[in-house]
């Protein structure tokens, strides 16, 4: 297990109520059957709303996820690599928050 992934479960794990699934044949975690962050490419992803969004993308290296590579990001997902592992908690406990109310 990489790195990446054993602090991704770590995170998803100690979000109460959250359930490992998968989402486009990738790692997530999902609450009431609605994913709010997945593993892609030793990056978590988060499904997060304004201003969050806006915190999330503006730090280097974050984007769009784009889970097919053809240049069909989704809008509300920020794919943040290892160098941000220190924000991947607490943009995971908004993405959980935040799919909840939807």
């Amino acid at each position: 297990m990489s790195d990446a992934e054993t602090k991704f479960h770590k995170i998803g794990d100690a979000i109460d109520n959250a359930v490992r699934s998968q989402m486009f044949g990738k790692k997530c975690y999902k609450i009431n059957n609605k994913a709010f962050v997945c593993l892609f490419q030793d990056a978590m992803v988060f499904k997060l709303p304004p201003p969050h969004h806006q915190d999330a993308i503006s730090l280097k290296g974050a984007k769009l996820f784009d889970p097919s590579g053809k240049g069909r990001s989704m809008k509300e997902w920020v794919q943040l690599g290892m160098e941000h592992h220190a924000h991947w908690g607490d943009f995971a406990r908004t993405a959980c928050a935040y799919v909840t109310q939807s």
